[in-house]
């Protein structure tokens, strides 16, 4: 590459091109290309590297907690999961169509691991993704409200195209959860999808949240438009626990984390 042409290309901020105009220049030279067929090669390489990085932004800003694969995942440990149902959610059509998802279960039957994949699926299908804990949308809500309004923080609940809200169920929550979660979900109803885990049954979340009336709101208006699914078996980590050795690191990865 030419000296002045690399700075030229820095100037535009054309980094996708300036990476590949080397082999695309040789391409260009073998293959005898037209100068119509050579400008469409470098400005595909520009927008998939663009692509790329929008991409690798939006998964950054969605919080989380690891980025799991589905490729990863293992779906001969508990046939109770549908390898096929889960691939449909991949292809994000229920964030299309503005529709919830709820993964009802035992603790490390993977439901985080399918949360957080499909919210890397739906980022790279196209849409904005945020992932929280429950106990992190109330300690979000706890501290903005002692700021002085939660209307700022409100936002980021309601602007991503999928809201994935992890751990339903893990323990009691604090008082005004429900009053929270409930104004998250209502605001949500059929303009976002929201996408949640639980452990506990249902008939369980008022106790949970400590507000009846406001878990059945919840649940009135989440489970509208929402696909549940249901996941039944035994513990990978603990199976997987068992099977390590006493003093020797579990492997990283599907079995090593909180599902």
């Amino acid at each position: 590459m030419s000296n002045t042409l690399q700075p030229l290309l820095n100037k535009l901020r054309l980094s996708g091109l300036a990476a590949s105009l080397e082999v695309r220049l040789h391409e260009a030279t073998t293959s005898i290309l037209t100068h119509r067929e050579f400008l469409e090669l470098v400005l595909q390489d520009e927008i998939m590297t663009r692509d790329d990085r929008k991409i690798n932004r939006r998964i950054m800003a969605a919080g989380f907690r690891d980025q799991r694969r589905l490729e990863d995942f293992d779906f001969s440990f508990n046939p109770s999961i549908k390898k096929s149902t889960i691939f449909d959610l991949a292809t994000s059509h229920y964030v299309r169509d503005k529709r919830d998802i709820l993964f009802l279960g035992p603790p490390g039957t993977g439901k985080s691991h399918l949360a957080q994949s499909l919210g890397v699926s739906a980022i790279r299908c196209g849409y904005t993704a945020y992932y929280r804990s429950i106990f992190d949308v109330v300690r979000d809500f706890l501290h903005d409200e002692a700021m002085a309004g939660h209307e700022p923080i409100l936002q980021k609940y309601l602007k991503p195209d999928l809201l994935i809200i992890d751990d339903m169920g893990m323990k009691q929550l604090p008082k005004r959860s429900g009053e929270y979660l409930f104004e998250i979900i209502m605001r949500r109803h059929e303009l976002r999808s929201t996408m949640m885990t639980s452990n506990r049954p249902l008939e369980e979340w008022g106790k949970l949240i400590g507000d009846v009336p406001a878990s059945t709101a919840i649940l009135d208006r989440f489970l509208q438009q929402a696909e549940v699914v249901q996941i039944t078996g035994k513990s990978y980590r603990l199976e997987k626990a068992k099977k390590t050795p006493k003093g020797t690191k579990a492997p990283t990865g599907f079995d090593a984390e909180e599902m």
